[in-house]
C-alpha cells in the first residue's frame, strides 16, 4: 500500500488506510495501531502524513454543518475539502472570510499548518477557527476552545496534526459574498514602489513575478455585487506556461527568454465575477514543488528583490514565478505571523525539474530576513532553530505531551523536527 503527496516528492507504504464514516469507526481506526497520520489532499511538501502505521482519511466522516443562530460561525465537518466546503457553504448564504488560490485541501489539514489566502487585515485560515471536536489518542472525544480545554485549543490552533483527530471545526463566516477579480501586468518597479498603496486599495492583494522579467502578474480581489451566472473560468491560462516549462526544463538557457515573452503575452488585463468560493481558486494542474516564507512586512519587498537579484547573478534554472502575499498578525503559539503582520513569499520549482539544491541555496536568503517557513512546505528546521523562532514551543509540546504520551500521532519527520522521542 502507498501513499503520495501531490507533488509526488513525499510517498509512504502505511499499513492501512482507513476511511471512518463515524465516531465508532474512527476510535477503532485510532485505537488499533501505534501510529495514526491524517491525509487531506497531498498538499504539503512536508512529509507531515508520511506514516508506516495507519493514514486515516476524514473526506467520509458523517458530521453535519449548523450555522450559528447569528449567523457569523458554523460548525462544519473538519475532514471536507475546501471546494465541497465553501460550495455547500454557499449554499446555505454564507462564505469563509478568506480562502487561498487553490481548494482541494481539506480544511483540517488548511488550519493545521497555518495555511493563507492574502489581504493585509486578513490572517490565516487559523485564525478564523473558534472551536475543535477533536478525537484524542486514547479514544475519547473532546471539545476545545477558549474557555474548554483552553491550551489544548491554543495548541490546535497550528497543531500540525500532533494532538488528534479533528472531527467538527467550528468556523467564523460571512454572509455569502461575490468578488471582483482584476489581473493585469504591471511594471515590477512600480510594483515595488506602489505596493502599500496597491494593498490598501482592494481587499486581497497579491503578485506574482518571473525572476528574469521586469513585469509582474498583479492580481486583486474586492468584494462587489454579483453579476449574474458566473461562466467556467479561471484567473490564469496555464497553457503557454506549461508548455515554457518543459521547454526550460529541456534547454535551461531557454528560461529567462522564455519569462520575458510570456509576460509579453500576459498584457491584457482580465476581469471576473463571481461567488467568492468561485473567484478565491484557480486551476493549478502544472506540478511544481514550494518552499514559503514568511517574514515580517518591511521585509518582505527587500527580501523578495534580494532572492531576484541572487537567482540572476547565479543564472539558477527557476522556471516558475515567485508569488508574494500580505498576512494579518496573529497570537497562534507556532503561527509565523504571531509577532505581527506579514509578508509572504512563495518560491516555486517545476516538479519535473531538479529542486533539492535549488531550495537550499534560495533558503537562506529568504530565512536571512527574518523568516519563518510555512510548515506545510519546503524547509530544513530543526529543533533548536523551531525554539528559537518560537517561544511558546514548550507549551505547545507540554500540551502534546499531555494528550498523547505514547507518540501516536507523531511520525519520523515531526519527530526529528520538534525533538521528540517516541515510544
Amino acid at each position: 500500500m502507498e501513499w503520495h503527496n501531490w507533488s509526488g516528492s513525499v510517498s509512504a507504504q502505511p499499513r492501512a488506510i482507513a476511511r471512518p464514516r463515524n465516531e465508532s469507526e474512527l476510535r477503532a481506526a485510532i485505537l488499533a495501531t501505534p501510529r495514526v497520520r491524517v491525509r487531506g489532499a497531498g498538499h504539503s511538501f512536508m512529509p507531515l502524513c508520511e506514516t508506516d502505521g495507519t493514514l486515516i482519511d476524514m473526506s467520509d466522516y458523517d458530521a453535519p454543518i449548523e450555522i450559528a443562530a447569528d449567523r457569523a460561525s458554523a460548525w462544519v465537518p473538519a475532514g471536507w475539502s475546501l471546494a465541497r466546503l465553501t460550495e455547500t457553504l454557499w449554499k446555505e448564504g454564507v462564505s469563509l472570510i478568506n480562502q487561498g488560490d487553490v481548494n482541494p485541501q481539506s480544511l483540517a489539514g488548511a488550519t493545521a499548518t497555518g495555511t493563507h489566502g492574502t489581504g493585509k487585515d486578513l490572517g490565516s485560515l487559523s485564525t478564523q477557527v473558534i472551536a475543535f471536536e477533536l478525537m484524542l489518542a486514547d479514544g475519547s472525544l473532546v471539545v476545545c476552545d477558549a474557555e474548554h480545554h483552553p491550551d489544548l485549543f491554543q495548541a490546535q490552533r497550528l497543531s500540525l496534526g500532533l494532538f488528534g483527530v479533528a472531527t467538527r471545526i467550528r468556523i467564523n463566516v460571512l454572509p455569502a459574498y461575490y468578488l471582483e477579480e482584476r489581473v493585469e501586468a504591471r511594471p515590477l518597479g512600480e510594483m515595488a514602489e506602489r505596493w502599500q498603496e496597491l494593498a490598501a486599495a482592494t481587499r486581497h492583494f497579491e503578485f506574482f513575478v518571473f525572476p528574469y522579467a521586469d513585469t509582474v502578474i498583479f492580481k486583486s480581489l474586492h468584494p462587489i455585487a454579483g453579476e449574474g451566472e458566473m461562466p467556467h473560468s479561471t484567473d490564469i491560462d496555464e497553457r503557454p506556461f506549461r508548455v515554457a516549462c518543459e521547454l526550460g526544463r529541456k534547454a535551461n538557457f531557454l528560461i529567462p527568454p522564455l519569462q520575458r515573452l510570456m509576460m509579453r503575452l500576459s498584457s491584457k488585463p482580465s476581469r471576473r465575477v463571481g461567488p467568492a468560493w468561485q473567484i478565491f481558486p484557480g486551476e493549478r494542474t502544472i506540478r511544481f514543488e514550494e518552499m514559503e516564507y514568511e517574514l515580517p512586512r518591511a521585509d518582505g519587498i527587500p527580501t523578495l528583490f534580494e532572492a531576484i537579484g541572487y537567482i540572476r547573478r547565479k543564472k539558477l534554472p527557476v522556471a516558475f514565478p515567485f508569488e508574494f502575499r500580505l498576512v494579518a498578525g496573529d497570537d497562534i503559539w507556532m503561527s509565523p505571523f504571531n509577532r505581527g503582520v506579514g509578508s509572504s513569499i512563495s518560491f516555486h520549482q517545476y516538479a519535473r525539474m531538479p529542486w533539492r539544491a535549488l531550495f537550499a541555496e534560495i533558503e537562506p536568503v529568504l530565512r536571512g530576513a527574518n523568516g519563518r517557513p510555512h510548515w506545510a512546505k519546503r524547509h530544513t528546521l530543526g529543533p533548536d532553530q523551531v525554539h528559537a523562532l518560537y517561544p511558546k514551543t514548550g507549551d505547545f509540546l507540554k500540551v502534546r505531551a499531555e494528550v498523547d504520551p505514547a507518540g501516536k500521532f507523531v511520525n519520523a519527520d515531526l519527530a526529528r523536527l520538534f525533538g521528540i522521542e517516541r515510544k
